[in-house]
Formats: C-alpha cells, sequence, structure tokens
C-alpha cells in the first residue's frame, strides 16, 4: 500500500479544515449549541426526565449524532466532489495510487473531522448538564462506525452530484428530517403504538438508539441490532465505493 499517498491526501484534506476553522468546526458547534439550549430550555422546563435521565443529558447523544451525520456526509461530498469540479481527479487517477488509498485518504479526513467536532460538542454538554457515559468503549466505537460509514456515504454523493446543489439535496432533504425524526430529542416508546411501527423504518433510530445506550445503558431497540444495522449500511457503502470504482461512474466519464 502507497501509504505516502494516503497520507498526502490526508494532510491535504485535514489542512483545509485548519484553513477554514469557522466553517469547519466552530458553526457546527454554536448550530448544536443552539438546539441544546433552546431544546433543553424549552422542552426540559416541560419534561424533567426521560426513562430516568435529564431530558437535557438525554438529548445530548441525539444532537452529536445529528451534527456527526451531517459533518461526515459534508466534508467527505465537497472533499471528492471540489477536485471532479477543477478536473484535478483525472491528475489523481492517473497517478500510481489505487482506489483503496483514494478512499482512505478522503475519508479518513473527513471522519476524522467529524470524530473531532463530536468530542467537542461532548465536551461543551458534559460542561452544560450532568453527563455520565455508561460504555466509554461502545461510545467510541458507534462514534468512529457512524463516522467512517457516512464519510463513505458523503463520498458516494460527491461522485454522484454533478452541481453544487445536488451535494446539499440528500443531507438537507433526507438525513436532516430522519435525524429529527429518530429519536434525537425523544424516546420512541413514547411514541403512539403506530408510530413507533412506523419509526422501525428509519435507520436512524438504530444508530440513536444505540449510541444513546453507551452512555445511560437506555435504548429504543437492542444495542445489537443497532450495532448491525450501522455494519450493515458500511457494508452497503463499501460495494458501492467498489462499483464506483469498478465502472469509472462520473469518473472516467
Amino acid at each position: 500500500m502507497n501509504l505516502h499517498a494516503v497520507r498526502a491526501i490526508y494532510r491535504f484534506e485535514m489542512a483545509r479544515t485548519w484553513r477554514t476553522l469557522m466553517q469547519s468546526i466552530l458553526s457546527p458547534v454554536l448550530s448544536t449549541s443552539l438546539y441544546f439550549v433552546v431544546f433543553g430550555a424549552a422542552i426540559g422546563s416541560r419534561i424533567a426526565e426521560v426513562d430516568g435521565v435529564n431530558y437535557g443529558a438525554f438529548i445530548v447523544p441525539g444532537l452529536i449524532m445529528l451534527s456527526l451525520l451531517t459533518q461526515s456526509i459534508a466534508n467527505a461530498s465537497f472533499g471528492i466532489y471540489f477536485p471532479r469540479f477543477v478536473g484535478t481527479i483525472y491528475e489523481l487517477l492517473s497517478a500510481p495510487i489505487s482506489p483503496l488509498e483514494i478512499v482512505l485518504g478522503y475519508v479518513g479526513a473527513a471522519a476524522t473531522k467529524s470524530i473531532i467536532l463530536g468530542l467537542i460538542i461532548l465536551a461543551t454538554a458534559a460542561v452544560c448538564v450532568p453527563l455520565s457515559i455508561a460504555h466509554p468503549f461502545w461510545m467510541l466505537a458507534f462514534l468512529v462506525l457512524t463516522a467512517v460509514t457516512f464519510s463513505l456515504f458523503g463520498f458516494i454523493i460527491g461522485i454522484w452530484a454533478d452541481n453544487f446543489e445536488k451535494l446539499q439535496v440528500i443531507p438537507l432533504l433526507i438525513i436532516t428530517p430522519l435525524t429529527f425524526l429518530g429519536g434525537s430529542f425523544y424516546s420512541v416508546n413514547m411514541l403512539p403504538p403506530f408510530w413507533q411501527t412506523v419509526s422501525m423504518f428509519n435507520p436512524v433510530v438504530y444508530l440513536i438508539s444505540g449510541f444513546r445506550w453507551s452512555f445511560y445503558g437506555i435504548a429504543d431497540v437492542s444495542v445489537g441490532l443497532s450495532l448491525a444495522m450501522t455494519l450493515a449500511f458500511l457494508v452497503l457503502c463499501l460495494a458501492t465505493v467498489w462499483w464506483i470504482f469498478r465502472t469509472g461512474y462520473r469518473l472516467k466519464a
């Protein structure tokens, strides 16, 4: 494996993050903090606890996951789309670099940025609410798995999109609504039976449920099922990326 190539792509993408620190880190943290203040203050005054957990602390995993999903997709999709837009992708494809090394560089950088962002939000929340992490290993496992999976998904979107508007369509119209309806700010068990059944078709429910379990030991669905759904989506994204490079979809045209 050409580790020098992977490191070069990774360092270039990370350097772009430090050059745009306000947009890449500070803006998402401030936006998530506003969600925390508004929902925690407005709804927290009416709902003291959910499943024995202070409401302000209960929504922290959901807020972290909301930011993690959207930022992983945004970082990875823009990272691969921009070389396509300016034409430098052809230099990369003609270099002695394998598809695996290209994916490792771009997806690794996007996932790293999202994980850093998630940890910053976690540290910020810990200052404001009584936070506990019952299963630190699984918390980090869900954090890393989700960041990598949705960075791969963002990489696919960056290949698929043929203009800047399309980069925003799926995150804004699909991912964000699914996250809000996936139990970020409430427990699925609080819904009427019909809507509980409908929620089970939302894949984000499994991500948030497993992540929340790692904090407080409570979950809307079994932890094994949450982990299995995350791994299944990861495998699906890997298979799609393999197909893209095998066929040259939107890369060699």
